[in-house]
């Protein structure tokens, strides 16, 4: 089943391309175009041939004449298999959408970054491909309000990596005062949601404190309650089948989180569809089509 953390983490890198190309410049100075469109683009990179390969998140940025790709990859441990698929990820995207194309990959710890950092040699001379990772290492911690506003996407992230820092409320604080600037903007609440669901322990704790507090505007109570009802039935009792159909009730919040941020209308059918269904594999492929879809029938074809 995909994972909650593995889910926000890409939801953050899609919620606002905008400020994810900030992030982007901010930490790897990436040539990517200022003006132009900036949007999400699908990211199934599959040739045609039987191997199918899909990223968690792909970007585009520019225009025709400047196009620049930008796939995003979550990655929550080791998975020697990435470093045989993540060339092709690059080489399909430049072939489907003709641009240049980098590869990020976020990390929660250390060791996984140290991992992913290491160069993929491909074979061919002078072409060693070294993924651009955001790990704790690289990522900022921001303790002051005005940084934070001024790079939010890269802050979001920052606090998810630095989830066992020191200062984690410090930051955590900063964060949620930053994302209460927004006012209304409908980002504010999909970042705090995404960050909520990527965190663990006692920072996750405290960002719910800080998101239920009643000054903030961004708190969505629907996503609050579902994810609150997800954990409760995955600890009742402490049974197998319960601890299964509470994952699978936070993941179905985690959805329709998905799709609240993103703008897609849900009838009162589609959200009880949502809310009902049991199968995993169903419920992993409704997910990942959530991250791109314009329209409820798009998430269920």
């Amino acid at each position: 089943m995909i994972s909650a953390p593995h889910e926000g983490l890409a939801g953050i890198a899609t919620l606002d391309p905008g400020r994810t190309a900030d992030a982007l410049r901010t930490l790897f100075e990436l040539p990517i175009p200022a003006t132009g469109n900036s949007r999400v683009i699908s990211g199934n990179l599959t040739e045609c041939l039987p191997t199918e390969y899909r990223a968690d998140a792909a970007l585009l940025y520019g225009d025709e004449a400047n196009p620049f790709g930008v796939i995003v990859e979550v990655q929550l441990q080791r998975d020697d298999h990435k470093r045989i698929s993540w060339p092709a990820y690059i080489t399909n995207l430049r072939a489907r959408d003709k641009c240049r194309a980098c590869l990020v990959v976020i990390c929660r710890d250390r060791a996984t970054a140290r991992w992913a950092s290491q160069p993929i040699e491909v074979g061919h001379p002078n072409w060693d491909l070294v993924p651009l990772v955001i790990g704790p290492d690289n990522s900022p911690v921001y303790t002051e309000v005005t940084d934070a506003i001024g790079n939010l996407g890269l802050a979001a992230i920052a606090a998810i990596a630095h989830n066992k820092h020191p200062q984690i409320n410090k930051i955590l604080a900063t964060l949620t005062a930053a994302l209460h600037s927004l006012g209304e903007d409908s980002s504010a609440e999909g970042y705090a949601g995404y960050v909520l669901v990527s965190l663990t322990g006692d920072a996750q704790q405290e960002m719910e404190r800080l998101m239920t507090a009643e000054t903030y505007p961004y708190q969505s109570r629907l996503i609050e309650n579902l994810l609150a009802e997800g954990e409760a039935k995955g600890k009742a009792e402490g049974k197998a089948e319960g601890k299964a159909e509470g994952a699978l009730e936070k993941e179905a919040g985690i959805l329709l989180m998905m799709l609240e941020t993103r703008g897609v209308e849900l009838s009162e059918g589609d959200r009880k569809r949502i809310l009902a269904c049991k199968d995993e594999a169903i419920l992993d492929s409704w997910v990942k089509r959530a991250l791109f879809a314009e329209s409820a029938n798009e998430v269920f074809s």
